[in-house]
């Protein structure tokens, strides 16, 4: 006898005729609100809605849409609240760690391997990458692990991070850790409230200080017109107005806002600089050089901190709040690009 499995959800109204996708295509898409967080595609249940380096589609949903609705319940920008400022938190702090090196400080891989040790959780999700850094995302369950180089630092390009988080939470026995860009932070939490498996198995989630992000092949073409030897580059940063690629023989700089021609629209609609929804929060601005500033959120990223600082795992610094709300507040100017349906309390 093969048993079945019900529930109830809150189906959304229709905006447009046709299917959900073509509604998510019309109201999210073609209007350049879609952040490319890739929710839907992980919640596909035909898994026909595709990300990677790429706008998001569903090349055949003619053939394969079930017209189930699932993509507009998870999208953040279907009925977009837009986030800003710093939100609620337990505790700043400036931080770096003395186990692993990274970006700045390290810290969104000190915390998720404290959380592998602690038994919090069992497997984390990192972005790493490849020779010509296109984004790849890796499942890890050891701290050993964390210590391949290819996993730290800034890749400035898309990944597919929540669909492989859907593999994750359903093989996960404790618990799943994952970091992610604040509208990424936005989509888990929306699959959250909708969905238990994901409610009851991601327990850390580490959104990083954003300004923007970028599709692969227009970010790659754009830094070899500029001179990187993508063969000889060790880290790429955005610091203090520049876009600074460090290679192992030079440096490329220049002007960030050179870049404004390939930011992508969903971008320029997002005004949340910290990832007010995570658990805790990671960015170099506010924090010496070589340090991480930390924002915990919630209780138990509070946990994981005092185990690093139990076990010594760390060294900790001041913040400077001034330099986070400033650049709060400049990403607060994309406001004027937010359709006026979803203007809230931060565009005030």
């Amino acid at each position: 006898m093969v048993s079945s499995l019900e529930w109830e959800v809150s189906v959304p109204e229709k905006v447009f005729e046709g299917t959900y996708w073509i509604n998510l295509k019309k109201r999210v898409i073609e209007r350049g609100l879609c952040s490319h967080c890739s929710t839907c595609a992980a919640i596909c249940p035909v898994e026909g809605i595709i990300s990677g380096d790429q706008e998001i589609d569903f090349p055949d949903w003619e053939e394969r849409c079930v017209d189930c609705s699932a993509c507009v319940r998870v999208c953040p920008r279907w009925n977009y609240e837009p986030k800003c400022d710093i939100g609620e938190y337990i505790e700043l702090t400036a931080a770096r760690s003395k186990r692993f090196k990274g970006q700045d400080g390290a810290m969104a891989t000190e915390f998720m391997a404290s959380a592998l040790e602690m038994g919090l959780i069992d497997r984390t999700l990192f972005v790493g990458r490849d020779e010509e850094w296109r984004t790849k995302v890796y499942h890890i369950r050891s701290v050993d692990q964390l210590k391949d180089t290819k996993l730290t630092g800034t890749k400035y390009s898309f990944a597919s991070v929540l669909p492989e988080l859907k593999k994750a939470v359903m093989k996960s026995k404790k618990g799943v850790g994952v970091v992610g860009t604040p509208c990424m932070v936005s989509g888990i939490r929306k699959l959250q409230s909708e969905i238990n498996l994901f409610r009851e198995k991601v327990k850390l989630i580490c959104g990083l200080f954003c300004t923007e992000n970028f599709y692969h092949h227009q970010l790659h073409a754009y830094l070899i017109e500029k001179g990187v030897d993508f063969s000889k580059l060790i880290k790429t940063d955005i610091t203090k107005g520049k876009f600074i690629a460090t290679m192992t023989d030079s440096v490329v700089s220049f002007p960030v806002k050179e870049l404004n021609e390939i930011v992508p629209h969903g971008c320029e609609v997002c005004i949340d600089f910290t990832a007010v929804e995570s658990d805790f929060s990671v960015g170099s601005v506010g924090s010496d050089a070589g340090f991480s500033t930390v924002v915990v959120r919630t209780e138990t990223a509070k946990s994981v901190l005092e185990f690093i600082k139990e076990n010594d795992y760390a060294d900790f610094g001041k913040v400077i709040m001034d330099i986070i709300t400033k650049l709060s507040n400049l990403k607060k100017k994309r406001k004027k690009n937010i359709p006026e349906e979803f203007r809230n309390a931060c565009m005030e």
